[in-house]
């Protein structure tokens, strides 16, 4: 018979449940190295070595520009000299509305540059293993099989001569036996991994909102 608990005992645990725990702090640390290197390729420009005498240039915060036009309501629509007087736009003295006050359009247009912290408009991978599950099953099946078989013969004779008795016999035994021990064996790992995209950590949060308020429209 097979002894089943030291094979059990036998069985690299290790292997089978801190295989998948190991892997799974690797693929944290893979992650957050990539939220590292998105954040160096993505947000800011390749510093550029020094070369000979010029200095070194530094990466610098990646920006994108949008240029647009934007209607404003006109302050001075509809107003007259006198109201433009009052209002400290002109002079006391001028007998004319200036050309360079429009009093006859409702909304002026306005050319606007705005400048973007390129980061602030991606969203910034930042995935968290959750949860780690693993289900290790094993089982074993030992069968023991034993066949005995038997077999016997013989024979006997008996003879009378001149009143002697003459006795003759013979016998044989067999006897065979066979035995058979099998083991299955079955292992069956499973192992699942669920993965959220996690909140910005405190520094990193607080740095977006930062370049968030470096927003600027002229």
């Amino acid at each position: 018979m097979a002894n089943l608990v030291q094979e059990l005992n036998s069985l690299d645990f290790s292997v089978y449940i801190g295989g998948p725990l190991q892997a799974a702090v690797k693929a944290q640390h893979d992650a957050s190295i990539s939220q590292v290197n998105f954040i160096k390729e993505v947000g800011f420009t390749p510093a550029v070595p020094a070369a000979g005498s010029t200095p070194a240039i530094p990466s610098q915060l990646r920006y994108v520009d949008f240029n647009y036009e934007k209607s404003l309501p006109n302050p001075d629509y509809g107003k007259t000299l006198q109201d433009l007087k009052d209002a400290g736009r002109v002079e006391a003295s001028a007998t004319a509305i200036p050309a360079t006050i429009n009093v006859s359009q409702q909304f002026l247009k306005s050319a606007v540059n705005l400048k973007v912290p390129f980061l602030t408009m991606l969203t910034i991978p930042a995935l968290r293993i959750d949860e780690v599950t693993i289900d290790f099953n094993a089982k074993l099946n030992s069968v023991e099989t034993q066949n005995v078989s038997s077999e016997f013969s013989g024979n006997a004779s008996i003879s009378a001569k001149f009143w002697k008795v003459k006795f003759n016999a013979s016998a044989s035994y067999k006897k065979t036996t066979s035995s058979t021990s099998t083991t299955e064996r079955t292992y069956t790992l499973g192992v699942h991994v669920r993965a959220v995209n996690d909140e910005l950590p405190a520094g990193l949060s607080r740095i977006m909102d930062m370049l968030e308020d470096s927003i600027a429209a002229v």
